[in-house]
């Protein structure tokens, strides 16, 4: 039950994390935010772990979930989050990002030899140019120049970041218990983030209540739920199946900002959001297998 379920509750959770932070960036700096967040999460997840009994992990065990945690909470999230920050166009940043599915699937040839079926190929191309269309008449091309050199390349690196680190997971975390290794993954976060912040921002924090109420979600539904669903995921999943997912975020953020800050969400947005969810099921709907009659009747 939860193996049917978990992909489509991880989709809901995580695309929330884009509409976290429009609520919580105009009261902290992007990577003093992530910074409490990581030592939030390290509380969360130490007291689940004596809560529920987890299973302490190796110091090579833990070592593998620090690789992870740097690059996907540190260097992804800081990434997006500094590139935003300094003028790239959300939009734009969730395009960049959304190039993942299509990396995932050509990295995994290479490194796990997994192999996608020509079907499964148009899929990816359907659910990327779904997300292009959803995000297409979000954000002005005219904003694109030089000043965004930066920004950009440290999206990119971003990307690279997440699609390594989830492929990185699958391979070497395999069989690290998941709630020990999620708390290595927020502690090397911790430890990569909290020293840039100190030295590069202000670290200065307005706590409103949306503020708090905004961390509380972060830590709670993305960094624990959903965090936890997406290595329950790659676990038991093929690594560019379960990228594939991520090409729904995008569009589904898209219709919560809609209803939520009255961003425009018209029917190219929605011709788009069709069309990756066309492009998902067909890259994770099971293979036909064929019949093959032995004998047959005389």
């Amino acid at each position: 039950m939860l193996q049917k379920m978990a992909p489509g509750i991880f989709v809901l959770l995580w695309s929330t994390g884009f509409i976290g932070a429009k609520f919580g960036l105009p009261f902290a700096e992007p990577l003093t935010l992530l910074t409490i967040r990581m030592a939030l999460n390290l509380v969360v997840f130490a007291a689940f772990a004596c809560l529920v009994g987890s299973k302490t992990v190796r110091p090579r065990q833990a070592g593998h979930a620090m690789v992870v945690g740097a690059l996907i909470h540190a260097v992804y999230l800081g990434g997006v989050f500094w590139a935003i920050s300094r003028g790239m166009p959300a939009g734009l940043a969730a395009l960049v990002v959304g190039l993942q599915p299509l990396v995932t699937a050509i990295l995994s040839i290479f490194w796990f030899r997994q192999y996608l079926l020509p079907v499964q190929w148009g899929g990816m191309l359907l659910g990327f140019g779904g997300v292009f269309l959803v995000l297409s008449g979000r954000f002005d091309w005219s904003m694109l120049s030089g000043e965004l050199f930066w920004p950009v390349a440290v999206c990119v690196s971003s990307l690279f970041a997440i699609t390594i680190g989830a492929m990185y997971q699958k391979r070497f975390c395999g069989n690290v218990d998941l709630v020990w290794g999620a708390f290595w993954q927020y502690f090397a976060a911790l430890v990569v983030l909290a020293p840039i912040a100190y030295t590069t921002e202000s670290m200065h924090v307005n706590w409103t209540p949306t503020f708090i109420a905004t961390m509380g979600w972060l830590v709670l539904v993305l960094s624990f739920a959903a965090i936890l669903l997406l290595m329950y995921l790659v676990r038991h999943g093929d690594a560019s199946k379960v990228a594939s997912l991520f090409y729904l975020v995008p569009p589904l953020a898209a219709l919560e900002a809609f209803v939520l800050f009255d961003e425009r969400f018209g029917l190219i947005g929605a011709a788009g959001f069709a069309v990756t969810a066309v492009g998902v099921y067909l890259v994770m709907r099971p293979p036909r297998r064929r019949v093959v009659v032995v004998g047959g009747a005389d």
